[in-house]
């Protein structure tokens, strides 16, 4: 039994509400101190602990969230795709971006699978003040499950173009084949001059994180008017956003996102619904 497994057993659902993260590793997440921010906050006597499972095992610990009292959980790498096929139900952005984050266990012990990416990172920018999805085209750098999300939300936002560059021109035609809308696959080699005109740049990819190179993008066909955003929240100011603030533009990181998207499985979990504030972006970079 695992600590989360033997915290939920002591506890029963009825009694103090369970939910955790499950993941591989999954000691880096900063999940149980967003989530234990909250819990703290709003004064519930629940508890979201991390749940390391590996790969061959993820479905049979996912199936045995009733058992063990869990109200449901997020998932995390290496886990979303194979969660989505442990669903007994699956909500369409799921569907559509192929990967599950977020389980909700019904009264009944059904699982629900739902995808709150999208979601995170449209609420991210809308707090940061910038133009709606709508207003102009935007440019997205990479094809991974992360792209796949942002494409869908900005797609169903009514975003009227989305510009896609990945370095591997393929995995970017998968990407814009199985999200639909008005999506165009951009050549690497162009990836400089799609910024023009452009209302929205975002990075999907890991360049520019810690440990990790830059993002090659220079912004110099990039309106000033544009938003920059990163999903990269380690450092919280990478290389791309130190550039587009430089030269004017709104700049947003990427912790917003984790944070928002974490907002309605928490309210599903523990039946009220969390606000995203300062005080809760410092609790979850402490000690960083």
């Amino acid at each position: 039994m695992t600590e989360g497994e033997a915290i939920a057993a002591e506890a029963p659902a009825a009694l103090r509400p369970v939910a955790g993260v499950m993941g591989w590793p999954v000691a880096h997440s900063r999940s149980p101190r967003l989530h234990g921010h909250w819990l703290a906050r709003y004064g519930i006597d629940g508890a979201y602990v991390p749940m390391a499972v590996p790969p061959p095992g993820v479905a049979k610990a996912l199936r045995a969230l009733p058992q063990f009292g869990f109200r449901g959980c997020n998932v995390t790498v290496p886990h979303k795709e194979a969660a989505l096929a442990a669903m007994d139900e699956v909500d369409t952005a799921a569907k559509r971006i192929g990967a599950v984050n977020t389980v909700v266990v019904g009264p009944d012990g059904m699982l629900s699978g739902s995808n709150t990416d999208g979601f995170g990172f449209l609420e991210n920018l809308r707090a940061a003040g910038g133009p709606p999805p709508g207003a102009g085209p935007a440019a997205v750098i990479g094809a991974g499950g992360s792209a796949r999300a942002v494409v869908a939300a900005l797609v169903d936002a009514g975003c009227p173009e989305i510009r896609l560059a990945n370095r591997t021109s393929a995995r970017a035609e998968e990407v814009a084949a199985s999200i639909g809308g008005p999506v165009t696959v951009v050549a690497w080699s162009e990836r400089v001059a799609m910024l023009d005109g452009a209302a929205l740049l975002a990075n999907t990819t890991t360049l520019g994180m810690a440990g990790q190179t830059p993002l090659d993008l220079p912004l110099d066909a990039l309106p000033v008017e544009a938003t920059v955003t990163d999903l990269v929240y380690v450092p919280l100011e990478t290389p791309l956003l130190a550039a587009a603030r430089a030269r004017g533009n709104r700049a947003v990181d990427g912790l917003g996102m984790l944070l928002h998207q974490a907002r309605p499985g928490f309210e599903a979990w523990f039946g009220v619904a969390p606000q995203v504030d300062e005080a809760l972006r410092a609790a979850v970079l402490a000690d960083d």
